[in-house]
């Protein structure tokens, strides 16, 4: 039997978001899309997830670790979507029957933003392409995300987040510099390109409702997880672009400071960056270099970035001798940019982001309150909501089919999962 709603006045309760008004049917899976539909979310969108019977979003599987309840058990919701799926309503639908398209098809024609990740061409076949929904909400923003876009050679290919980062060069820099212990590419330790795609698509987004509200027309967004990370290429890519000179690897320095690395210390290591001739004046006192200001290979910053190894083997054996907090003391005292290099249980145990509230929590149905990653964004009026926790599968499907197409239980209970040849 379809789920029926728990709570259909959590969201209620919640100060209206800078989003209020404005509802998003999200069909995408795993991260970049329910990423951006999150978003929406937090900012007060009301935002449909519609998922797949039975299986729903692949990203529920993707564990351990799993949301475990009062007993320890694990249940059906991993780690992973709880990440990217809060303040959503989880609807089920079967897009290969005609019951099911029809469902989205008028959820479409109530919606003001859809958002979807299928391989190119495939909601096209299923008759819920931009061009076929458009026609009967011509305000509709459709935001498509794929690997490699609607156009191109690559079109049709799936797209990954480390595949994207290797095709797209990010791998290329990144990684200890060649002929260093450990060399060669790496991707970044996070899936990068998919969580600046869900940026830029909800910025698209963003940018098409206000157009709308001129034209009162929606469009096609088509955005790609590879032209995101060749955008986000920035000054290294513009870098080669006018110099045609090949970035190299460089580990954690940058290429325009120096010193600018981690360093070890007695207990941990410890990120540094000395941003000018002044502050390598300070640098050399706090840290009793005293004699290397007067080297003249080091006299300024372009003569420490050339002579970059050399100042690292005076450096690294005296930072090594202090224990972490010492040094970030004593740099910060000196108003040296240092910082201990965390792991996740120091970074969430961290004064400055409890401070900031970035750890909250949500009710699990099952599970009592959760642990969440709060949203950055800082508004002073319509701040982000955090109100409602991601649905278990299916959880408001009677609840959305009657709120928002006007269904009557009767025949809601007609769209029953048990009957194959019409389940949504």
């Amino acid at each position: 039997m379809l789920n029926q709603p728990n709570n259909r006045n959590d969201r209620d309760r919640a100060p209206p978001g800078a989003l209020s008004g404005i509802r998003v049917l999200d069909l995408s899976r795993v991260l970049a899309g329910p990423l951006c539909g999150q978003l929406l979310a937090d900012l007060g969108a009301d935002v449909i997830k519609v998922e797949r019977p039975g299986r729903g979003d692949d990203s529920r599987a993707f564990g351990p670790p799993f949301v475990t309840n009062s007993t320890g058990d694990a249940t059906l919701e991993s780690a992973y979507y709880w990440g990217c799926n809060r303040g959503k309503r989880s609807v089920v639908a079967d897009l290969s029957n005609a019951v099911g398209r029809e469902i989205v098809v008028r959820l479409a024609g109530a919606s003001d933003i859809l958002i979807e990740n299928f391989k190119t061409g495939t909601l096209k076949r299923y008759e819920l392409g931009f061009d076929q929904l458009s026609s009967a909400n011509p305000r509709l923003i459709y935001c498509s995300i794929t690997g490699f876009g609607q156009t191109g050679p690559y079109r049709a290919r799936p797209g990954y987040d480390t595949i994207i980062q290797a095709l797209g060069g990010l791998m290329s820099v990144t990684g200890r510099q060649d002929g260093s212990p450990g060399e060669g590419p790496l991707k970044a330790g996070v899936a990068v390109t998919d969580l600046m795609t869900a940026l830029y698509a909800t910025v698209a987004i963003l940018a098409a409702l206000n157009e709308r509200a001129t034209s009162g027309l929606g469009q096609c967004i088509d955005m790609s997880l590879l032209d995101v990370q060749v955008a986000s290429l920035s000054n290294i890519g513009m870098n080669f672009l006018l110099s045609g000179e090949m970035p190299k690897r460089i580990g954690n320095r940058l290429p325009t400071v120096y010193p600018s690395d981690a360093f070890r210390c007695r207990d941990g290591d410890v990120m540094l960056i000395v941003g000018n001739d002044d502050q390598f004046l300070r640098f050399c006192l706090a840290a009793g270099l005293d004699g290397l200001p007067c080297d003249p290979r080091f006299a300024t910053n372009a003569l420490r970035v050339r002579h970059a190894d050399a100042l690292e083997a005076l450096v690294a054996p005296v930072l090594a001798r202090g224990s972490v907090q010492d040094w970030v003391s004593k740099f910060a005292a000196a108003g040296i940019s240092c910082s201990p290099i965390n792991n996740l249980a120091q970074v969430f145990a961290d004064p400055q982001v409890a401070a900031r509230q970035m750890v909250r929590s949500l009710e699990h149905p099952s599970a009592g309150p959760v642990p969440i990653i709060a949203n950055p964004i800082r508004m002073s009026r319509t701040p982000p909501v955090h109100s409602r926790p991601p649905p278990t599968l299916g959880q408001h499907t009677a609840e959305v089919l009657a709120d928002v197409l006007g269904m009557t239980p009767d025949e809601i209970s007609r769209l029953t999962p048990e009957k194959a040849n019409e389940r949504i």
